[in-house]
C-alpha cells in the first residue's frame, strides 16, 4: 500500500511543466487558445491524480457494520477513469464487486468510492484490480473476495497496435472465491446478467 501525501500538486509546477511540453511540441503557449491550458490541465491532473491522497479509513468513515448476513452481496458495473503508468493516457470501464460477509458488511456506497480511490492514481488495470480486492479482504475480513474489472485503454487504440475494439479483462479473488468454483461460477453469472433497472 502507497504512503498517503499529506500535500496536493504544486499548481505552479505543473503550469510550467505543461507550458514547457507546448512549446516542445510545436505549439506557441502564448496563443489564445492555449493562454489558460496549463492551469487546467494542472487541476485536471490534481484531480485525476487525487487517488494518491485518500485515506481509505477515510474513505470508509465508519461504514462498516456489524451484521448476521452471509450470502454474496455484489456491485457491478462501477464506471471509473484512469491513468495508464506508461503512456499516462487514459484507460476506463467498468468494475464488479463481490464479497461474501463474515459478520461484516460495508455501506454500499462505499464500494465505488473505493475504486475511485485506486483508479485515481497513475495505474495497470491488473495493479488496481488487485487493490480493490486486498482492500475489502483487508478492512471486512470476509468469507471471500472478487474484483472483476473492464477496461479500454486509450494507449492501445490511439497510438501502438490501434486496435480500436479491444478491451482488457483482470480478476482477484479472496478466499471462497478462490477456492470454490461453484462459488467464482455464480459470480461470474451475476455479473453478466442484464438488469432492467
Amino acid at each position: 500500500m502507497l504512503n498517503i501525501k499529506e500535500s496536493k500538486l504544486d499548481l505552479e509546477v505543473v503550469e510550467g511543466l505543461i507550458e514547457t511540453l507546448l512549446s516542445e511540441i510545436g505549439e506557441d503557449p502564448k496563443r489564445e487558445g492555449l493562454l489558460k491550458t496549463p492551469p487546467r490541465v494542472a487541476k485536471a491532473y490534481e484531480f485525476l491524480t487525487s487517488g494518491y491522497h485518500k485515506d481509505i479509513k477515510t474513505v470508509l468513515n465508519g461504514a462498516i457494520f456489524n451484521e448476521d448476513y452471509n450470502e454474496m452481496v455484489i456491485v457491478k458495473d462501477i464506471d471509473f477513469y484512469s491513468m495508464c503508468e506508461h503512456h499516462m493516457l487514459p484507460f476506463y470501464g467498468k468494475v464488479h464487486v463481490a464479497y461474501i460477509p463474515n459478520g461484516k458488511i460495508v455501506g454500499l456506497s462505499k464500494i465505488p468510492r473505493l475504486v475511485d480511490v485506486f483508479a485515481r492514481r497513475l495505474q495497470v488495470q491488473e495493479r488496481m484490480t488487485k487493490e480493490i480486492a486486498d482492500t475489502i479482504n483487508e478492512y471486512l475480513r470476509p468469507r471471500g473476495v472478487a474484483v472483476v474489472s473492464e477496461a479500454r485503454h486509450m494507449c492501445m487504440m490511439m497510438r501502438g497496435v490501434q486496435k480500436q475494439n479491444s478491451s482488457a479483462t483482470a480478476s482477484a479473488v479472496h478466499g471462497i472465491f478462490r477456492e470454490d468454483v461453484k462459488t467464482r461460477s455464480e459470480f461470474m453469472g451475476l455479473i453478466r446478467n442484464q438488469s432492467n433497472l
